[in-house]
């Protein structure tokens, strides 16, 4: 009698649900800038001989001051946060005079900036937390920064870069724009930008290169229309928006008038 055969479990090979465009998909996807690394080096270079030393524009005069302007500036422009904090840091520059205050009498002070009754609400609640928690001191970290009251992760950032002198970069949105523009770090969400960003910028200009994405953003390549011909990297410059490709003069700029800001 015949031994039936028996078929081996391995004999035949299982088919994979991944198929080759499943596996590119689940694949993350690389960044890639458009710029390599001793161009990307050549430009925050031009930045730096521009602008030496930049500055933040928004109006403060310790730590404290400084978060809440930058929480009012969430969707307002630097001017018009400066034209609302003079009055109210000359009576509240701590977070027991600020609190003191309450929720109205900050109200009265930045009720011309965007959604003020809410930010008004964030301060008082961000002065209880820092008088609770944190004894009347701002904290130095990002885990710290982002519990308070209306702070993300870009005023954190900024907070630390400007108070306590820590090299972050803080996505806001002439950063995020520049960034996507000329294809130097692409991203869809400023965390992803920032991430990328990271990624590129020489390390020795990663301290000053938050200020001057900002500022190249505000005064040159702007929103609705760059200005190309004053740009300094108009010949690295990779943006399809291009319309000049000899760069303008390598000059430094005139001191930066803090407070006088052009939105």
């Amino acid at each position: 009698m015949a031994t039936p055969k028996i078929k081996s479990k391995t004999s035949t090979p299982q088919k994979s649900n991944h198929t080759p465009e499943r596996k590119a998909a689940l694949k993350p996807k690389r960044f890639k800038s458009a710029y390599s690394k001793a161009e990307m080096e050549e430009i925050f270079r031009r930045f730096s001989v521009q602008r030496p030393e930049p500055k933040g524009e928004l109006e403060h005069v310790n730590p404290f001051t400084l978060v809440v302007a930058v929480a009012l500036s969430a969707q307002a422009t630097d001017a018009g946060v400066n034209k609302a904090t003079r009055a109210l840091f000359k009576v509240a520059d701590t977070p027991e005079k600020m609190l003191a205050l309450g929720e109205e009498g900050v109200t009265q002070y930045i009720k011309t900036i965007g959604l003020y009754r809410n930010k008004a609400k964030n301060v008082i609640a961000l002065c209880r937390m820092l008088i609770d928690e944190f004894g009347s001191q701002v904290p130095k970290t990002r885990e710290e920064l982002i519990r308070l009251p209306g702070v993300g992760r870009k005023t954190a950032n900024v907070v630390m870069s400007m108070a306590f002198g820590v090299p972050t970069l803080a996505v806001d949105t002439h950063v995020f724009r520049i960034a996507n523009r000329l294809l130097m770090a692409p991203g869809k969400t400023p965390d992803e930008v920032e991430e990328n960003l990271l990624k590129v910028i020489p390390d020795q200009y990663l301290f000053h290169a938050h200020h001057w994405l900002i500022l190249h953003g505000r005064y040159c390549c702007k929103a609705r229309k760059p200005e190309c011909e004053r740009c300094v990297i108009a010949d690295l410059c990779r943006s399809p928006e291009k319309t000049v490709d000899v760069p303008a003069p390598l000059v430094e700029l005139p001191q930066q008038l803090v407070g006088e800001a052009v939105e």
